[in-house]
Formats: structure tokens, C-alpha cells, sequence
């Protein structure tokens, strides 16, 4: 990679979205996602430029520059910071050695599972709770639970202090399986092709329709909470 070449800013007919950094690393990093090049961009990997409605863009040196860093965590698995620091020497001109290579953590640490007991104690619920919930259908039984199903049993004790009871939100996971629906039949022409760039700009859209439906569900309840209390 070229010497500063990864800080600098290209015109923007050179740039590229998420989805095309994912069709042309994906190849070689088959593991790639666009919340793994978020992380990237958190951690100081990479900077994206943005456009006025937020997109992120990347040039072609941000480009190499997320290739010898996926390069540098498959085959050395080195920490992000030693990354880092190696990058920011080639780009200021220096030419220092290959770090050496260390056991992992990955870019992305493994998610936690829990066994059911971890989860109830983490969650602070009462077994008869997490039962109703996955008889009713607002959770799925499973012999190892991740971290969403802490934050949503949480939310679940918290709703039966005030009598509300899992067979009342039914009907919530019932309309996001109908946002999903929404999700996928706009985003149907591009599901239907095979190439990854198409894959991958669906991949960054799915979560922004899924945001949008969220902020209309939001306004409907903040005004009926409006007529209720007033």
C-alpha cells in the first residue's frame, strides 16, 4: 500500500459503498459483513467519507488499507490496536517490519452464549417468565442463548412488573415478522441476483428500512400516548 495513500480523499466518482467494498473483499474474506466494516471504522481501521444522507463511501486506498488489515487479523491474528499502529507507519512513510504474529482475539470477538440458568440470572427473571415466553412464541427454547435474548427477557420482567404479560406482546414479534416481510419485498430485485455486491447492498439497506419502520411505529405511539394523557 502506498505511503499516506490510505488517509487521502479521492473525488467522488472514485468512491465506493459498502456494499462494493463487500463484493470485492468478500472473495477473500468470505466472513466479511458491513457490520464487521463498522467495527473496522469504530476501531480506526478504516475512515470512510460520508454523503449528505449519511452513506458511507470508501476510496480505493480505504479499500487496501481494509485488505492488509483483514490480511494482517487472518494470518498473523493481531490486535486491532497493533494493526492500527502498523498501518499509520506505512502510511507515514516508514517501512516497518511484518508484527509478529500473536494467538487470536479476531476482529470480532465471539459472541456470548448463555445456558438457560446464566440467562434467567443475567436477565433477573423468575423460570415461570422465560416459560411463558417461549410458549407463547415471544422467544425461541434453545440450549444456548445470545445476548439479544438477555436485552429482550430483560424488557420482558420489566413489562410483567406492570402486568403485562408475555401473551400480551404476542403480537409485537408478530408485526416485526410483517416489518420483515415489508423489508424483503422492497428489497426483492436486489435478493433475487446472485452477485455479491447486490447481496451486499441489500445487506446495508435492510437495517435502514428496518430503522425507518421503527421511527413511523414510534411516532403512532408517542401520539396515542399524546390522547391518552391529555
Amino acid at each position: 500500500m502506498p505511503a499516506a495513500s490510505a488517509r487521502e480523499r479521492p473525488s467522488s466518482a472514485g468512491l465506493l459503498s459498502i456494499g462494493q467494498v463487500l463484493a470485492r473483499l468478500s472473495p477473500e474474506f468470505p466472513s466479511l459483513t458491513s457490520s464487521k466494516l463498522r467495527f473496522l471504522e469504530v476501531q480506526g481501521i478504516v475512515t470512510p467519507t460520508r454523503t449528505e444522507s449519511g452513506y458511507r463511501k470508501f476510496s480505493q486506498a480505504d479499500l487496501e488499507r481494509l485488505r492488509l488489515a483483514l490480511t494482517l487479523q487472518r494470518d498473523h491474528y493481531l490486535p486491532l490496536v497493533v494493526i492500527r499502529e502498523y498501518l499509520d507507519d506505512v502510511d507515514s512513510g516508514r517501512q516497518p517490519a511484518t508484527p509478529t504474529s500473536v494467538p487470536p482475539p479476531s476482529i470480532v470477538p465471539a459472541p456470548r452464549r448463555y445456558r438457560r440458568d446464566e440467562l434467567l440470572a443475567a436477565a433477573g427473571a423468575a423460570p415461570q417468565l422465560l416459560n411463558d415466553a417461549i410458549s407463547t412464541g415471544v422467544m425461541a427454547g434453545s440450549d444456548a442463548y445470545t445476548e439479544q435474548s438477555v436485552a429482550l427477557l430483560r424488557a420482558l420482567v420489566a413489562l410483567d412488573r406492570h402486568g403485562i404479560e408475555p401473551r400480551h406482546v404476542r403480537a409485537l414479534r408478530q408485526n416485526a415478522e410483517r416489518d420483515v416481510a415489508l423489508v424483503e419485498q422492497a428489497l426483492a430485485p436486489l435478493l433475487r441476483r446472485t452477485d455479491a455486491s447486490s447481496r451486499g447492498r441489500a445487506s446495508e439497506l435492510a437495517p435502514e428500512l428496518a430503522k425507518r419502520l421503527d421511527d413511523v411505529r414510534s411516532i403512532f405511539v408517542r401520539s396515542a400516548l399524546d390522547k391518552l394523557l391529555s
